[in-house]
């Protein structure tokens, strides 16, 4: 059945010319116009050509657009733009997910900046969806009142003098830069790409994991209780990072549970070690382009699930602390990721 007006877009991954593997969730922040490309060849001449008469719209800042489509020789010939691309959908897989694309069914589906349908309609009626593409607000203006992040921030999560051991362990370590994570059949591995600019090291010394788990246990914790109404048993990885002005650090948009290995995470967190840098800052862009920056000790949590990037940094270099946490059931989510990959072959 198609999709109706205020129920969220399906997540999908699919392939357009210049990214094998697009994670459709990635797009959210801006207007996103789909189109489901008809099979029938009038129909199919009627969206194209509205879609090239309208091409100045599409700049991936405000609106991006993407035109779903059956015929992989069709799609090879293609070529990526700012704001337009072309996903392969050979199967009909992402089709049937909209209940899109058939002879009656809509040809255009209209997301808000949240990957919420706000409207659809069929080939015919491509002049209609472009009036409505001029007439619509910024995209952190959608809903009509300000939207604002759902995440805690919280000062005097870690001393001064923690902060400092941590930037001199990283400084005197071998930090070296940090992979993304992504599925490659039934294993999660790292892959180095642009999407990310980061050098890391993990605490090791037993006694600094204790005192460390013993400030977020008494400070942290219970605000995440009171705010979440989560309790976190157990925390992955402890995890010091730098952000180089000089490497071109960043971490462009991404949620952190969509892969086999990190579905087991519920709440990220960004501790700054240190304030004297510029940019770095997180954004939710499904929530507008507001910045959110804890301060030196301070906390930043937020769940998994929302995707939200690290802005380039401009000056100097950010010194952050950053664990993920989860419960016990997210425990037995990752134990059973570690059986099936302990029974598959090596």
């Amino acid at each position: 059945m198609p999709l109706s007006v205020g129920e969220p877009a399906p997540w999908f991954t699919a392939p357009t010319p210049s990214n094998p593997e697009f994670a459709f969730d990635t797009a959210a922040g801006r207007y996103v116009l789909l189109l489901f490309l008809p099979a029938d060849p009038e129909r199919r001449f009627l969206t194209m050509k509205a879609l090239a008469a309208n091409q100045s719209l599409l700049d991936d800042a405000r609106i991006s657009a993407f035109v779903v489509m059956r015929d992989p020789a069709a799609v090879a010939g293609a070529r990526d733009l700012r704001g337009l691309r072309w996903f392969l959908d050979a199967d009909g897989a992402v089709s049937r997910l909209y209940g899109a694309g058939g002879v009656e069914g809509p040809a255009w589906m209209l997301l808000d900046p949240t990957l919420r349908l706000m409207g659809q309609a069929t080939a015919e009626k491509a002049e209609g969806v472009f009036r409505t593409l001029r007439t619509l607000p910024q995209p952190a203006d959608h809903a009509g009142v300000p939207l604002v992040a759902p995440v805690l921030v919280l000062p005097r999560v870690f001393d001064p003098g923690l902060c400092e051991r941590l930037i001199a362990l990283l400084e005197a370590g071998d930090a070296a830069f940090s992979g993304v994570m992504r599925d490659v059949g039934a294993r999660t591995v790292a892959v180095m790409d642009e999407h990310k600019k980061r050098r890391d090291v993990t605490v090791a010394d037993t006694a600094l994991r204790d005192e460390i788990r013993q400030a977020l246990s008494a400070r942290l914790f219970p605000q995440i209780r009171h705010a979440f109404q989560f309790q976190v048993t157990e925390i992955e990885r402890y995890l010091v990072a730098r952000y180089d002005a000089a490497e071109g650090g960043v971490f462009r948009a991404h949620r952190d549970n969509t892969t086999r290995q990190t579905a087991n995470r519920k709440f990220a967190c960004s501790i700054n070690l240190n304030d004297d840098f510029a940019g770095g800052d997180l954004r939710f862009p499904e929530f507008g382009p507001a910045l959110h920056r804890p301060p030196a000790g301070g906390a930043l949590v937020f769940s998994c699930s929302l995707l939200h990037e690290v802005v380039p940094v401009t000056a100097g270099r950010r010194y952050a602390f950053l664990p993920f946490f989860y419960d016990e059931d997210g425990a037995r989510i990752l134990e059973a990721y570690r059986r099936s990959v302990a029974a598959g072959p090596s």
